[in-house]
């Protein structure tokens, strides 16, 4: 078996998605994409990343807490879970707020401000243990905390030592060594992220399609008056075929670890698994758009990530009899098998792939029968005994 260190592993999958609007931007449109000069429908790499992130989290056993309201968030745990006054809740959160060395504001209400209702200029991104560490924090220090002043203004300093309040802030777990995080507030807390994810797009073009609903107010129609509906509306939609791809740095996550290639290896394999089976939630309840993929392509790479996006710079057509998908599928193998030719296939060191189809894509490397035979593949081969996986 080869020794040169495996330093990226690339997924790439294609999917193919019903009228649906997984991703929405603040007119509740479907995010689009001129790609090529006709217009795509695009799905944010934030919104597929995010539902990745909670399937992730889901299969670790872990999750994180992205807010600006850390201290909200203890205050309630001491108050409903450790029996503390509310007030003294309030002020053991803001006065941990105010400890973390993050610049924050008071909330208002009614032109009034809230004392101790601290809300921080950045966001903070923590494991989920974390809303506990501090709160045990808090305890240690609750008769200075009885009687601490409130925090009735931004520089009113915190009586909590704000070293062990960012020590707690620094710590990290499964999801922020793989996602990252960025926190330039506290020294030593930013984390550089293992894993980059694309915008999704579909691989030709789409029309953006207008439905217009109604709805029926059941009292009136008790009545048989059927002169109007209790409310009108319109949303966007569209459909196609979904290209959708994403790499994870071997390195930096092993590094992220401090060297713990086998924790890595859980890692991916998770990261693996939540990226190819997630799908954005919105509109769900009215789209219920819950496909699988048609095909995943999974390679091993010594030398850097490789997108396969330009393949459908030029737009797919449609088959004779209506479709995209196949198209799609004979495109992507026979633009890998085109970029290796041309690129050279040197720094691959394991590529496979799995699918509905019954064609053989030789283009793309070696075929299995499931996701989790091709996963196996790719986890072997990156993060080998013999020493030529990450961090060797």
């Amino acid at each position: 078996m080869t020794a040169t260190p495996a330093r990226f592993l690339c997924v790439h999958v294609l999917q193919t998605v019903p009228f649906a609007n997984l991703n929405r931007d603040d007119t509740n449109s479907v995010k689009t994409v001129q790609y090529g000069g006709v217009l795509r429908t695009r799905v944010s790499s934030q919104c597929w990343k995010r539902a990745t992130r909670i399937e992730f989290q889901r299969r670790i056993g872990q999750t994180a807490l992205r807010t600006r309201r850390i201290g909200e968030r203890v205050s309630r745990l001491l108050a409903e879970e450790r029996g503390w006054p509310e007030d003294l809740a309030a002020r053991a959160g803001a006065h941990l707020a105010a400890a973390s060395g993050i610049k924050f504001e008071l909330e208002e209400k009614n032109k009034q401000v809230q004392p101790n209702k601290v809300i921080g200029n950045a966001l903070v991104y923590v494991p989920q243990t974390a809303v506990a560490e501090l709160a045990d924090l808090a305890e240690e220090h609750r008769a200075e905390l009885e009687k601490a002043k409130d925090i009735k203004k931004p520089s009113d300093k915190s009586i909590l030592p704000k070293d062990r309040v960012t020590a707690v802030l620094r710590t990290r777990n499964g999801v922020i060594n793989l996602f990252g995080r960025m926190l330039a507030e506290v020294d030593d807390a930013g984390v550089d992220g293992a894993v980059q994810v694309a915008h999704a797009m579909t691989t030709h073009p789409t029309d953006i399609e207008i439905d217009y609903f109604s709805a029926v107010d059941d009292v009136t129609d008790d009545w048989n008056d059927s002169t109007g509906s209790g409310h009108m509306g319109h949303a966007e939609f569209s459909a196609g075929t979904f290209y959708r791809y994403a790499t994870i740095d071997l390195e930096e996550l092993t590094t992220n670890l401090g060297g713990d290639r086998a924790a890595a290896r859980e890692l991916a394999e998770a990261f693996l698994h939540s990226f190819i089976k997630s799908l954005p939630q919105a509109k769900k309840n009215s789209t219920a758009p819950h496909t699988v993929p048609d095909l995943i392509h999974l390679t091993v790479r010594a030398d850097r990530p490789l997108s396969l996006a330009a393949a459908f710079e030029k737009p797919v057509r449609a088959a004779a009899d209506g479709g995209y998908a196949a198209a799609s599928r004979d495109t992507l193998a026979q633009y890998a098998d085109a970029v290796n030719t041309f690129m050279g296939d040197e720094g691959i060191l394991q590529a496979g792939w799995t699918g509905l189809d019954a064609k053989d894509h030789q283009g793309l490397g070696d075929r299995h029968a499931s996701l989790d035979s091709l996963v196996a593949a790719a986890l072997e081969t990156a993060f080998t005994p013999d020493g030529s996986g990450a961090a060797a």
